[in-house]
């Protein structure tokens, strides 16, 4: 039997190329793309766009989730502050032209 390697390991390693399967409070399961992680201040973001139809989420958005400590163990949360999350998509795109991207069809809000 393979190692157990949790989400939030998965999005950190680079080499992997693997979906993200995230569970909410009522234990349904929902699969996400991986965009980005963001570092903005102390915080670390990702965002991540849901595979598939999600509530109040359009086929090109993506969502912004917070890397937070819950109950000893590091934990993915959306991130519900309009303002947050235009900060983080802010910080995503700077770093996208700082690599010379076009940013025009930007994914998110």
């Amino acid at each position: 039997m393979g190692k157990v390697v949790s989400e939030i390991d998965k999005l950190f390693d680079e080499e992997n190329t693997e979906n993200l399967v995230l569970y909410d409070e009522k234990n349904r399961k929902t699969e996400f793309e991986q965009v980005a992680i963001v570092p903005e201040g102390d915080d670390v973001y990702a965002i991540l766009k849901p595979v598939g139809e999600f509530a109040g989420v359009e086929e090109d958005e993506a969502l912004v989730f917070k890397i937070q400590e819950i109950d000893e163990e590091n934990c993915l949360v959306i991130v519900e502050d309009e303002e947050v999350v235009n900060r983080v998509f802010d910080v995503y795109y700077d770093l996208l032209r700082k690599d010379g991207v076009d940013v025009d069809g930007e994914i998110g809000e």
